[in-house]
């Protein structure tokens, strides 16, 4: 394949790898037991159109509630504003336009994004690796344990393709190019408080080299500087876009935390930022290792952020990841939902390629990311009932 395009090669790694996925939950849901769903034994694509993707059929088809559906003791409970409009949008256009149904037009429509987003993964990998490191970054981001989902009716796909096309221009230096892609990624998926972070620390250190006490005379650096104006509006407008989609659902349903009650609806608890991960840490190491969990969390983050791959990924690159898992200290309630939330940190599969060149390394790792897929479909995707009741949400 080496003397192949490499949009084709990009393409044919990302469509093997799909079919692979494939096979796996075919044969998850010919084991797959009594469920919420339907009759059990499904085929493949009712089995991959359960868990989220029918919340995405909801909002495409029905809207967003203006009342916040609430318990007996005035709780609100799991709705669809969890769930942000493009991708529902999108699957209802689609739907009206060709006579499929929402949950076909959602698939076909995550299908064709996770291949698109592929293809620019692999000019995102160009920008700061050779041809055939970037097309093995590929591999990794397309057999990812997680990446079954980018073929099923979830906007993880979209969210991804709308990330890296972001990513490519904000490492371009196409700043004002950026915007509308920016905008319409923080409307697939809560992205845009984390892009945000990203471009204000960006814009921050930009200004440090060109006004600090020791300014470089790099010219590429100098031609960065001379468009501060044009990051500090992505900026802004970032900002902007990052919070439109909590306001929409404030104004909405008239309640100013109707997102955030939602999002908690999940979790069962109220958004206190980082108590969750302390919270999950005793539960699952107890209650002294439990509180020490998170911080040699962070700094095994920490060591991978400084490692010479990563490095070799440049600033804005690493700035991406460092805010995303940031947002995710802060926010999230770490469950099993938490290797699907990971999935943004995908340039970090580039610094995987760059670790060793040697084949027999990186073929290990595609053998181990399947091997792993298996484990996700079969102990996350296929649903089972917990003994206390509930489930495992993949």
């Amino acid at each position: 394949m080496a003397g192949w395009p490499w949009w084709l090669q990009a393409a044919l790694i990302f469509i093997a790898a799909r079919l692979v996925s494939a096979a796996i939950f075919v044969a998850a849901a010919i084991h797959q037991g009594t469920n919420p769903w339907f009759p059990p034994a499904p085929d493949y694509w009712n089995f991959i159109t359960i868990w989220d993707g029918r919340w995405y059929q909801q909002a495409a088809e029905n809207g967003y509630p203006s009342v916040l559906p609430v318990d007996q003791n005035g709780v609100v409970k799991e709705n669809a504003w969890a769930f942000y409009a493009l991708f529902p949008f999108l699957g209802r256009g689609l739907s009206a336009i060709t006579g499929l149904g929402t949950l076909q037009s959602l698939t076909l429509i995550a299908m064709v994004a996770g291949l698109c987003a592929a293809l620019v993964v692999y000019r995102l990998f160009r920008e700061v690796a050779g041809r055939r490191t970037a097309m093995w970054g590929v591999v990794f981001v397309s057999t990812f344990p997680i990446s079954p989902i980018l073929q099923v009716p979830y906007a993880e796909s979209l969210n991804i393709l709308l990330l890296a096309g972001s990513l490519l221009l904000v490492v371009r230096r196409k700043y004002l190019a950026a915007i509308p892609v920016v905008v319409l990624m923080c409307f697939s998926r809560p992205t845009g408080v984390p892009f945000a972070a990203m471009l204000g620390i960006l814009f921050l250190w930009r200004l440090w080299q060109r006004f600090g006490p020791r300014r470089s005379t790099d010219a590429n650096l100098a031609d960065s500087n001379g468009r501060l104006p044009s990051l500090a509006a992505l900026l802004v407008v970032t900002g902007i876009a990052a919070l439109a989609w909590p306001v929409i659902a404030w104004a909405a349903t008239g309640d100013p935390a109707a997102y955030t009650k939602t999002e908690t609806a999940w979790r069962g608890d109220s958004l206190v930022p980082f108590k969750p991960w302390f919270d999950t840490g005793r539960m699952l190491f107890g209650p002294v290792l439990g509180v020490l969990a998170p911080f040699v969390f962070t700094g095994l983050f920490v060591l991978a952020m400084i490692s010479r791959p990563v490095r070799a990924l440049g600033t804005e690159l690493r700035l991406w990841c460092a805010s995303y898992m940031g947002y995710l200290l802060v926010f999230l309630h770490p469950q099993t939902s938490t290797f699907r939330m990971l999935l943004p940190l995908f340039p970090l599969a580039l610094g995987a390629a760059m670790l060793s060149k040697s084949k027999a390394y990186r073929g290990t790792v595609v053998v181990m990311f399947l091997l792993l897929q298996i484990v996700w479909v079969v102990w996350l995707w296929a649903w089972a009932p917990l003994p206390g009741g509930g489930d495992y949400p993949p």
